[in-house]
């Protein structure tokens, strides 16, 4: 076991195809020869990292999928569900064993290693223009200029504020650049006694790969070549949107420890800071855990020489071993529209991946969401390269260094482009 799960899981991350080439027959174009004609009908696995706990089963089971086999009654479809946590470990000991699900939810990031192992079907050109998808939107879709997967949700990071904490210190506008907001935030840190009870900027609760990211295409840095071949992020672009959260911490106006897990009471909430980087399910916590600031929290996207919100997300993809292909890319088809799109994004507060659902009664009546789709031609997403699966582990730890003072930004990059560099060259 030890050798299926440590020495697969790197080889997802760039190592041998050998694994995924026994799951799937593959054309002389090397394109998956799985093929999706013929009679919609068999069972079929659908693993899912999505409708979380009692209320997202029934969402799934008890709504969509109903209305599924309506459409397809000689499909049956049985959910695998599963958490972010668990989820490449689940593909990757499915295509270890070859027994790999049907139909998979895969993150934004995700689809170059999967398509390049071949572990996942190519998808019609059509379906891409089927529904008001933004291209910014298809782009994680696609490896190689082929679409792989369909998005359904939308989890973007965006920029959160106290309105009344502005007021109350006269700033009449939001920051256009990072100067501007180290300055807003310095304004906004709040000291009684000599300790720091009210930082200006928190940027620690989110992921902080997450937040690095932000920062970096919004200091119009990449992470990676179009080819996904090179690493780019060690770059000044890379290394500064590393050293503004040391220099912040350093006069104070950030704090690696003051930061809230997901799910718990903000700092924004907590009034122990001003402003905060988030994302989107922040108006549906606000509602359930904190209504009173509702209409006293704003958002704003915030870039240095480039405004940039990072866009998360969930894709479905139809996997390439498929033994009833029809079946699988129906069920995609259907999780990928709008009905399937709306249901999924309101059972989470997501973003629909959809943009003609910005007039749905749902995304109207949610400002943050509104928000995100407003601004989707802003959004940029990780990954990149067929090698992401095996560095995103490694952003987080590797930049923390830097955070609690082990290594400068400059090293702390380094080392990052280096262990990025290695997977690569594994491919």
């Amino acid at each position: 076991m030890d050798f299926s799960r440590r020495s697969f899981l790197t080889a997802m991350g760039l190592g041998t195809a050998a694994a995924v080439a026994g799951c799937a027959t593959t054309s002389p174009s090397g394109s998956s020869a799985a093929d999706p004609t013929g009679p919609v009908e068999g069972d079929i696995t659908f693993l899912c990292a999505l409708f979380e706990g009692a209320t997202g089963k029934e969402t799934l089971e008890g709504n969509l999928l109903k209305q599924f086999n309506e459409k397809y009654p000689d499909v049956n479809v049985t959910v695998d569900y599963t958490d972010y946590g668990s989820l490449n470990e689940k593909i990757t000991t499915g295509l270890a064993s070859g027994l790999m699900p049907d139909v998979v939810t895969l993150g934004v990031g995700w689809i170059p290693p999967f398509a390049f192992k071949k572990a996942i079907a190519p998808l019609p050109e059509s379906l891409a223009t089927r529904y008001t998808y933004e291209e910014r939107v298809l782009e994680p879709s696609r490896f190689d200029g082929t679409l792989y997967a369909l998005p359904m949700v939308l989890d973007t990071r965006i920029v959160a504020y106290r309105k009344d904490f502005f007021e109350e210190a006269g700033i009449t506008g939001t920051p256009q650049n990072w100067d501007e907001l180290r300055e807003v935030a310095k304004q906004l840190t709040v000291k009684e006694g000599g300790k720091v009870t009210r930082v200006g900027f928190d940027p620690f609760s989110i992921d902080l790969r997450q937040c690095w990211e932000t920062f970096l295409f919004g200091n119009s840095g990449e992470l990676f070549s179009a080819d996904g071949r090179q690493v780019l992020f060690d770059s000044p672009e890379g290394v500064a949107s590393l050293q503004i959260f040391l220099d912040m911490m350093a006069d104070g106006s950030a704090d690696f420890a003051v930061s809230t897990e997901a799910g718990q009471p903000t700092t924004l909430q907590q009034g122990t800071s001003a402003i905060m980087m988030t994302n989107n399910s922040l108006y549906v916590q606000l509602q359930q855990q904190s209504p009173e600031l509702v209409d006293k929290i704003g958002t704003f996207v915030l870039g240095n020489t480039n405004p940039a919100m990072l866009q998360g997300g969930t894709m479905v993809s139809q996997s390439a071993s498929s033994k009833n292909p029809a079946a699988a890319r129906a069920l995609v088809e259907f999780l990928g529209s709008p009905d399937a799109v709306l249901v999924a994004s309101e059972q989470r507060g997501s973003v629909p991946a959809i943009s003609d659902l910005k007039d749905s009664e749902y995304v109207q009546g949610n400002p943050m969401v509104a928000f995100a789709l407003e601004n989707l031609s802003k959004a940029r997403s990780e990954g990149g390269t067929p090698a992401w699966m095996e560095i995103r582990e490694k952003i987080k730890p590797t930049l923390e260094t830097a955070i609690v003072g082990q290594q400068t930004a400059q090293q702390a990059i380094d080392q990052l482009a280096g262990i990025a560099n290695d997977a690569i060259g594994r491919l």
